[in-house]
């Protein structure tokens, strides 16, 4: 926890934002969608005491994910967030998130400036992230999730590859005519994965036979399977079910973590810190949760390094049951904007490195490399 006696008000001088292009390494695709790029806003938080924070306002593209786009998301900020920030005095780091809600912004922007001065207070107090989130573990398991393929053989190549490099758990995505073939060959080849799907809201009820045949297959959750708002639904597919359901869409922020809880229609949460819009928020719903008896685990869009690491650091707190979607930054993109890059052990786990802040370094020569604009403002 943060220390009583720590210093917790920070004066911001300027903010400057850098919406950045990084290939990936090979495009995702998933029932929503495919990209070949990660589009990402990365915030730039200069203090009057020197420390620079950094955050990261990473929507996906298009409707790939949501209705929050890098261009909507770049409004909200230089238009509504960054001047409620410059002109709000003193700023707690632990409270500034109250003060947004009053704010008409997307989530995703939100997670961007919260995160800056999340790093600005932890590189002020000169201790990590992990420390002042109340955090505890230095190595978080990380768990892969692999894409939609033409061939099943394509996807049980990429099994094969990411187990071997030690990833503890599996998680592939599904849509209507994509589910039940790659499940069983995956099943079948490898008897004991631990294995997930992930659906992206592509089904209804009405495609009740195909989860009632996905529940023989010993996974660990079925992610997401009916439409944000369908919580009546999901309720009733859970209780048909012995196959856990997950949340993500769903589990938008704590007025849509109640309805879940009221309705039961779900059983596990995927808290995503872009999603519900930062770490003081995930923090929140990591605690509502919880004391709902609900299982939690932290989930990725994915994010450059920036906003990955800082979700490593919130993976460390206690209360998460599965392995991390956050993954090793070579996993992802060609490049990444952190030194050094994220990484996993041989046995599937991140280790958290030494330092002040997330203990990873943005790199101004990668910044300004994928920089497509780039904008700065002053008090």
């Amino acid at each position: 926890m943060t220390s009583p006696s720590m210093k917790q008000l920070i004066s911001v001088k300027s903010i400057s934002l850098h919406r950045v292009r990084v290939p990936l390494v090979e495009p995702f695709r998933i029932s929503n969608g495919s990209v070949a790029e990660k589009e990402s806003i990365l915030v730039e938080n200069a203090t009057d005491d020197g420390p620079v924070g950094w955050g990261e306002a990473s929507p996906m593209s298009g409707s790939f994910y949501s209705s929050d786009t890098p261009t909507t998301v770049w409004e909200d900020l230089t238009t509504r967030l960054i001047p409620h920030l410059l002109n709000a005095g003193p700023i707690d780091a632990n409270q500034f998130y109250k003060t947004m809600r009053d704010v008409s912004a997307s989530p995703f922007a939100k997670a961007g400036i919260d995160g800056a001065l999340w790093d600005a207070f932890a590189q002020s107090a000169r201790v990590s992230l992990n420390q002042l989130l109340g955090g505890f573990h230095k190595r978080i398991a990380s768990g892969v999730a692999i894409g939609i393929y033409d061939t099943v053989d394509e996807l049980l190549e990429r099994v094969a590859r990411f187990t071997s490099e030690g990833y503890r758990r599996v998680k592939i995505k599904i849509e209507p005519g994509w589910d039940l073939e790659p499940v069983n060959a995956v099943r079948a080849r490898y008897p004991q994965l631990p294995l997930m799907v992930d659906a992206n809201a592509a089904y209804s009820l009405d495609d009740i036979e195909i989860f009632r045949k996905l529940d023989q297959q010993n996974l660990m959750m079925i992610e997401q399977p009916l439409a944000r708002e369908a919580h009546e639904e999901a309720s009733e597919l859970q209780r048909n079910l012995s196959t856990p359901l997950c949340a993500d869409e769903s589990a938008e922020s704590l007025e849509a973590l109640r309805a879940i809880v009221e309705n039961k229609s779900a059983r596990i949460i995927n808290i995503k810190v872009q999603r519900v819009g930062g770490l003081s928020e995930a923090k929140l719903m990591l605690h509502a949760a919880r004391s709902a008896g609900l299982d939690c685990w932290v989930g990725t869009m994915p994010e450059l390094g920036v906003a990955s690491a800082q979700g490593l650091h919130f993976a460390s707190l206690e209360g998460f049951s599965y392995p991390t979607d956050i993954e090793a930054s070579r996993r992802w993109f060609v490049d990444d904007v952190v030194e050094p890059a994220i990484e996993i052990d041989a046995e599937g786990y991140i280790h958290l490195p030494q330092g002040p802040g997330s203990g990873y370094r943005v790199s101004r020569e990668k910044v300004e490399r994928y920089t497509v604009s780039s904008e700065k403002f002053q008090k």
